[in-house]
């Protein structure tokens, strides 16, 4: 560390960052449990097997929109209805409303104490929607413009 460096302590060095085996770890287990609306778009696109998106909202919410082709299965009905519901051997992508909102890992939570392979979508509906995914609801399939701030209008992927 440079001298300069050193005298001048900011907001994000104050605490250093992890070293190199404690930063792979980290970020190879958050992508392990974590996916996001772009990547769950493509598979659902492309027809990827062994996928099922889970809307773990309530009826309310569910009839407000939610993502095509998820399957409506509100936290509470998990443990009950899954077996029945959801295929054993699928990887299943949760989600709900969105970053405020922990429903998403709760349903993740419920899905993992019955042995599946799970992962949270992050930015839930909220993103699905103002990235321009298709929404669906009773009355159809819509999309919405693409929010500038959350991904590039051109409808292109960011290819993050």
């Amino acid at each position: 560390m440079s001298a300069v460096t050193a005298a001048v302590a900011g907001a994000v060095t104050t605490i250093p960052a992890a070293d190199n085996a404690a930063a792979l770890a980290h970020f190879a287990a958050r992508l392990a449990f974590e996916t996001d609306v772009s990547d769950v778009a493509a598979d659902l696109a492309a027809g990827v097997p062994g996928v099922v998106v889970v809307d773990s909202r309530s009826q309310e919410s569910w009839d407000q929109g939610h993502v095509q082709g998820a399957v409506h299965l509100p936290t509470g009905e998990i443990a009950a209805r899954a077996a029945t519901s959801i295929p054993a051997d699928v990887t299943v992508v949760t989600y709900c409303w969105g970053p405020g909102c922990n429903g998403a890992t709760r349903a993740a939570l419920e899905f993992a104490k019955l042995g599946y392979r799970v992962k949270e979508m992050i930015g839930g509906f909220e993103y699905w929607a103002r990235e321009g995914f298709p929404v669906e609801t009773r009355s159809g399939v819509s999309r919405k413009p693409i929010d500038p701030l959350t991904a590039p209008v051109s409808g292109i992927a960011c290819a993050c």
